[in-house]
C-alpha cells in the first residue's frame, strides 16, 4: 500500500512538471521587419513597480495632463484593446518615439515640456515616491528592466521601469528623463528581423540643449530634480539594437519567470497531503463504519436481541426535509456551479496554452465570456434544487438566478469605479465599456439562464430514497465542536489550507502587476481544492448525522464556503504585511476587490460542498431498508 502511494505521488509530480512547462500559443502573428523599417513604440498606463513594496493600487494614463509627458504631433491615438485588457486598466496609446529597425540612436531629443506647475510637480514627485513605473510596448512585448531572483540568483525581465528614483532624507526625488532603449532582434532569412526582447534603462539627467535645440547629453550627468525652480523638462532617449539567438516563439520565456518554484512545489505537496488525509478518513468511514452501519440496518433477524435503529438511520425521515430559505440556497448553489464550470474550463484553456500573455487581457476576457455562457448551468442547477426542495415560485427563482450575483458584483464595481474616477485613474471603466458588458449580459447571459431554468423545471423532481415525516424530529443538544458555527469555521480551514500558499502568488500577480504563469500548479491546486471541499463536507455531514442532527443543507454549503472568509482574512493580513498603502481610496479599492474575490470563492466552494453532500446522502440512504 505504501509503495502504491509513493508511485502515485511520483506520477502526480511528474504530471505537474509536464503541465507546468506546457507550451503557449502566442496569439499574434510574428512581424518581420526590414532594416530601417519603423518599429512603433506604444505607451501604456503607469503602474506601481512590481518588485517593490506596494504603496498604491491605482494606475494612471500615460498622457494624464499632470505628468506633462511628450505627445506625438496631432495628439496620441488610442489602440484597440480587448474587454479584459480595458477592465484591468490597460490604456495603450501611440507615442512620439521613433524607432527604426537596426538604426542606433546615441541620444535623441523627445521633447522639451513647458514649465511644470508646482501642483503637478508635487503629484509627479509623489508618484516617484510611490515607486510608479512606466510601461512601453514594442511589437507586443512590454518593456522591462532586468532584475534578479533573490532565491535562485537568476536574471529575468520584470515589466516596467522606474518613473524616477526616490531620494532618501528630505531631498526631492529624481525624475528619469532619459530612456536607454535596448531592443533584441532575431535574424531571419532574406535579411528580415523579429523583435524578441525590450529592456529600458532610465536615467535622470540635467540635460541642456544647444542653439539648434539638440540635446547635449554628454555635457553633464547631474541628476534632474523636479522642484519649484524648474522651468521645463528635457526628455531624451537612446536606442540600441542587439542581435539575439532567442527565437520569436520563446521570446516570452524571460518574462515568464516563476519566483521561487520550490514554494510552488511545497504548496502542491501540502495540498496533496491534505487530500490524502481526507481521502483516508472518508475511505475509513465508507469502508468500515458506514459499511457496518448499512449491514446492521439491513439485517433481518428474528432473534430478540436485534438492535433498534440508532445513529444516522434515526434521521432518515428528516434528512431530506426542505431547508429554510430554499430559494436563496438554490440560487447560490446554481451560481456556484456556474463558477465551477467557468474556472475549470478557463484553467484547461490556460494549461493548453490558449491564453498567452501576448494577448493582453485574454484571461479576463475568456473568464467573462465563460461566465456569461455558463449562465445556463446556473439556471438549470438552481431550478433542479429549488424544485427538489418543493419550491413553487419558479418565476422568482429564474429572475434571482439570472440577476443576483451579477447585480451584486456590478453594484460593487460601480461604487468602486467612483473612487477610480475621483483619483483620475486609468483603471476607471469607461461608460461605453459598462454599456457593452450590460448588453452582453442582456443578450447572452440572461437568455441562457432562462433557458437553463426552463429545462431544469421541465425535468422530473429529484426523488429522495426515503420519505420525509410530516412532523420534524427534535434535534438533541450537540457537542460544542458539532454546533453550527464551530463546525463551519473548522471545515472552512481545510479548503483554505489547500490553496493559501498558491494564493500568495496569485495576489502578488494581481496587485504587483506581474505575469502569473504557474498555470500547471494552479490547475492541480484547483483539483485538490474541489476534492478537499467535497471530502471535508461529507465528513462533517456524517458526524452530524451520527449525532442525530439532520440540518445539513445550509451547513454543507457554508462549511466549504467558509473558505472565502479565510481568503478575505488572508487579504487583510496581506494588506498589513506586504503593502504600505496610506490612501483611503486605495484602501477601499483593495478591500472592495478582495471582497468580490472572496465572495466568488465562497460561492464556488459552497456549491461543491452542497452537491457533494447531496450525492453522499442519496447514496447511503438508498442503501438501507426503511419500513
Amino acid at each position: 500500500m505504501r509503495s502504491f502511494k509513493a508511485s502515485s505521488a511520483l506520477l502526480l509530480l511528474g504530471l505537474t512538471a509536464s503541465v507546468t512547462n506546457a507550451f503557449y500559443l502566442p496569439g499574434v502573428a510574428p512581424h518581420d521587419y526590414e532594416d530601417g523599417e519603423n518599429v512603433p513604440l506604444y505607451v501604456n498606463s503607469l503602474t506601481p513597480l512590481p518588485n517593490s513594496q506596494l504603496k498604491s493600487v491605482v494606475s494612471f494614463d500615460y498622457y494624464d495632463p499632470r505628468f506633462h509627458f511628450c505627445q506625438p504631433e496631432g495628439g496620441p491615438r488610442e489602440q484597440a484593446e480587448s474587454l479584459g485588457s480595458i477592465l484591468f486598466g490597460d490604456r495603450i496609446f501611440t507615442s512620439d518615439f521613433q524607432l527604426f529597425m537596426g538604426k542606433d540612436e546615441p541620444c535623441k531629443r523627445l521633447c522639451i515640456t513647458e514649465a511644470v506647475p508646482k501642483q503637478d510637480a508635487d503629484f509627479i514627485n509623489q508618484c516617484i515616491a510611490d515607486d510608479y513605473a512606466l510601461n512601453f510596448v514594442v511589437d507586443g512585448l512590454p518593456a522591462a528592466h532586468i532584475t534578479t531572483d533573490e532565491h535562485t540568483d537568476e536574471e529575468y525581465y520584470s515589466i516596467g521601469f522606474r518613473l524616477g528614483d526616490p531620494s532618501t532624507g528630505t531631498a526631492t526625488p529624481l525624475l528619469n528623463n532619459h530612456y536607454e532603449i535596448n531592443i533584441d532582434y532575431h535574424e531571419r532569412p532574406q535579411n528580415k528581423k523579429r523583435v524578441v526582447g525590450v529592456v529600458v534603462r532610465p536615467y535622470s539627467r540635467n540635460t541642456e540643449v544647444d542653439d539648434e535645440g539638440k540635446p547635449i547629453c554628454e555635457a553633464d550627468d547631474t541628476p534632474f530634480r523636479l522642484d519649484a525652480d524648474n522651468k521645463n523638462v528635457v526628455y531624451t532617449y537612446s536606442v540600441h539594437w542587439r542581435a539575439s539567438s532567442t527565437a520569436w516563439a520563446t521570446r516570452w520565456d524571460n518574462y515568464l519567470h516563476v519566483l521561487d518554484p520550490s514554494i510552488h512545489w511545497f504548496s502542491l505537496v501540502n495540498s496533496i497531503v491534505i487530500v490524502l488525509f481526507l481521502t483516508g478518513m472518508v475511505a475509513m468511514i465508507l469502508l468500515r463504519a458506514l459499511h457496518k452501519d448499512i449491514s446492521r440496518y439491513n439485517a433481518v433477524d428474528a432473534e430478540e436481541d436485534v438492535q433498534e435503529d440508532y445513529g444516522w438511520k434515526l434521521v432518515h425521515g428528516d434528512v431530506f426535509r426542505p431547508p429554510t430559505r430554499p430559494m436563496l440556497l438554490s440560487v447560490l448553489v446554481g451560481t456556484g456551479a456556474q463558477l465551477i464550470a467557468m474556472a475549470a474550463l478557463t484553467l484547461i484553456f490556460a494549461v493548453l496554452g490558449f491564453l498567452s500573455p501576448s494577448n493582453r487581457g485574454a484571461l479576463a476576457t475568456v473568464m467573462i465570456i465563460f461566465f456569461m455562457a455558463f449562465s445556463c448551468i446556473a439556471g438549470y442547477v438552481s431550478a433542479r434544487i429549488y424544485k427538489m426542495n418543493g419550491g413553487e415560485a419558479w418565476k422568482i427563482n429564474i429572475v434571482l438566478t439570472a440577476s443576483l450575483l451579477p447585480s451584486v458584483i456590478a453594484g460593487t464595481l460601480f461604487v468602486l469605479n467612483f473612487f477610480l474616477i475621483g483619483m483620475k485613474a486609468s483603471g476607471a471603466v469607461p461608460f461605453g465599456t459598462m454599456v457593452a458588458i450590460v448588453s452582453i449580459w442582456f443578450l447572452i447571459a440572461l437568455p441562457l439562464s432562462v433557458v437553463g431554468s426552463y429545462f431544469g423545471f421541465r425535468k422530473p423532481r429529484i426523488e429522495h430514497p426515503v420519505r420525509t415525516n410530516q412532523i420534524p424530529r427534535q434535534v438533541p443538544d450537540q457537542p460544542v465542536y458539532l454546533r453550527s458555527l464551530p463546525s463551519i469555521f473548522m471545515g472552512g480551514i481545510l479548503p483554505f489550507g489547500a490553496i493559501f500558499i498558491e494564493l500568495y502568488f496569485i495576489m502578488n500577480s494581481i496587485w504587483f502587476h506581474r505575469i502569473y504563469y504557474g498555470i500547471g500548479f494552479l490547475f492541480l491546486v484547483f483539483v485538490v481544492l474541489l476534492l478537499t471541499c467535497s471530502q471535508v463536507t461529507i465528513l462533517l455531514c456524517y458526524f452530524h448525522l451520527c449525532s442525530e442532527d439532520y440540518r445539513w443543507s445550509w451547513r454543507a454549503f457554508l462549511t466549504s464556503g467558509a473558505g472565502g472568509l479565510y481568503v478575505f482574512l488572508y487579504s487583510a493580513l496581506y494588506y498589513f504585511t506586504r503593502l504600505d498603502i496610506n490612501s483611503f481610496s486605495s484602501m477601499m479599492l483593495y478591500f472592495g476587490y478582495s471582497g468580490v474575490i472572496s465572495l466568488l470563492f465562497s460561492l464556488l466552494t459552497g456549491a461543491v460542498g452542497y452537491l457533494s453532500c447531496l450525492f453522499f446522502l442519496h447514496k447511503i440512504f438508498s442503501s438501507i431498508k426503511v419500513d
